[in-house]
C-alpha cells in the first residue's frame, strides 16, 4: 500500500488503497436517489478498480490514479422482501488524465449509466 497523498487527506475523500505510486486525481460520483422507495430499500455500492465501497446517496469523492485507466462501477443492492438482489449496474473506464472528474449515475428499469458532468 502507498502513503496517502494530499488529496486523500482532504475531508470526505476516500483514499485509493491499492498499490500505485503515480499521480492521482479526484473522482466525484453523484448517486441521486431514484425514488424514496429506493432510499428506503436499496444501498448504493461503488467499485473502483474492483474494490467495492458501500456509499451513501448523494455525492461521494474518491482519490484515483491519474496516469492509467481506472474502472468505475455503481449498482444498487437490497435485501428487502424476497432476498438479496442487485439492480443493473453502471460502468465506465476512465482514461488517464490529470484533472478531477465528476460523474453522475442514471438508472432505469433495465439499465444503468455513468455520465460525465460538466
Amino acid at each position: 500500500m502507498t502513503e496517502p497523498t494530499d488529496l486523500a487527506k482532504l475531508p470526505g475523500v476516500i483514499p485509493y488503497v491499492d498499490n500505485h505510486n503515480g499521480p492521482r486525481r479526484l473522482l466525484t460520483i453523484d448517486v441521486p436517489p431514484v425514488s424514496m422507495n429506493a432510499v428506503r430499500h436499496y444501498v448504493p455500492l461503488t467499485s473502483i478498480d474492483g474494490r467495492q465501497y458501500v456509499v451513501s446517496w448523494g455525492s461521494v469523492t474518491f482519490e484515483i490514479p491519474a496516469d492509467r485507466n481506472v474502472h468505475v462501477s455503481v449498482h444498487l443492492q437490497t435485501n428487502y422482501a424476497s432476498g438479496l438482489t442487485s439492480t443493473p449496474f453502471a460502468s465506465i473506464v476512465l482514461a488517464p488524465h490529470p484533472s478531477p472528474v465528476r460523474l453522475a449515475t442514471r438508472f432505469t428499469n433495465a439499465e444503468g449509466a455513468l455520465l460525465p458532468v460538466g
